[in-house]
């Protein structure tokens, strides 16, 4: 049985920032509660997730949620997709959620470049696009070979400033389809050079590099309904393309590695997290499917999750892997 752990706002975050220091401080952990969790390997779980730690629920009452992001300029704040609505949100702890544009070509996936602009997957432009420093939103990407991409879905940004991203066919909404398949892409923003990386896959939606950049993680929502990794090359190439893990609540979509490697994929019953050898390390459970997630906040331990028609939150030890420098 799940306790029922949804609260209306989350003048909450302070107190579990605090309640965070002290624990940190006192060189001590306690096994989280059952009925927020489901923990597999309870050592390495302790390490994640801190004892007093609750998914809070931060606004609801919306469509369907996607696409995470922390902004971390102006204080702080949190950009996701509501696609239906074909709105971007933003939300801030004072200020709760606001409309940040719309309408926003059913966005799904956001993230920032190096330069700290919003690049974001859209479904209904069928186009990958960035926020320009005077509020302009301008295309990155649209086609290739002369064809039109299917419905970019997620996206992220190599330190090296190639931009990365899926493009099944889950946003056509009775548009044909153009490309061939349903492939991964990098784009080279100053080369404008576009190329498949991946290509047998199903669905593919989120994606995450490790650390190092080394490895990427890509998700595969559609039969499959499991994680690959793939060896990044020096030049831009993916290598392997093994089985990393298997969802088995619902599929997997967004995906985001930890400092330590750790791969965190939202899946039916929440988010999973799993060891860089693929070993599933635990469940926070979440009462509604999550669709995606992001670090944010202040000190970037805050996990954001966006699930159905609402926005949730929870505070952890980790925090997002930084680019290398």
């Amino acid at each position: 049985m799940r306790m029922n752990r949804t609260v209306q706002s989350l003048p909450v975050m302070k107190t579990l920032n605090a309640v965070a220091i002290c624990l940190l401080l006192a060189g001590h952990l306690v096994s989280p509660t059952a009925a927020d969790f489901e923990i597999k390997n309870e050592a390495e779980f302790k390490k994640i997730v801190p004892s007093q730690a609750k998914v809070e629920k931060l606004a609801g009452e919306m469509k369907f949620l996607e696409g995470p992001v922390w902004v971390p300029s102006g204080g702080g704040y949190l950009i996701f997709s509501d696609i239906p609505a074909d709105e971007l949100k933003k939300w801030t702890e004072q200020g709760g959620v606001t409309t940040f544009r719309q309408p926003s070509n059913k966005a799904n996936g956001n993230t920032l470049d190096l330069a700290g602009r919003l690049v974001t997957a859209e479904h209904a432009a069928h186009r990958v696009s960035y926020t320009a420093t005077d509020g302009t939103v301008k295309a990155l990407v649209e086609n290739h070979e002369e064809k039109s991409l299917n419905s970019p879905n997620d996206v992220v940004v190599k330190s090296d400033g190639t931009i990365w991203f899926t493009d099944p066919d889950y946003g056509l909404e009775g548009r044909p389809k153009e490309q061939e398949g349903n492939y991964v892409y990098r784009f080279h923003p100053r080369t404008k050079s576009l190329k498949p990386v991946a290509k047998d896959f199903d669905k593919p939606n989120g994606l995450c590099f490790s650390p190092d950049e080394k490895k990427l993680y890509v998700a595969d929502s559609g039969k499959p309904r499991h994680i690959r990794v793939f060896a990044v090359q020096k030049n831009g190439t993916l290598q392997g393309g093994e089985v990393f893990c298997a969802i088995d609540k619902g599929g997997p979509d967004g995906i985001r590695c930890d400092g330590a490697g750790r791969v965190f994929s939202s899946a039916g019953d929440g988010v999973h997290i799993f060891a860089p050898d693929g070993s599933l390390i635990g469940k926070i459970l979440v009462p509604e499917s999550p669709a995606n997630l992001c670090f944010g906040g202040g000190d970037g331990r805050t996990l954001f999750i966006t699930a159905r028609k609402s926005l949730y939150a929870i505070r952890l030890w980790t925090e997002a892997a930084q680019r290398p420098k």
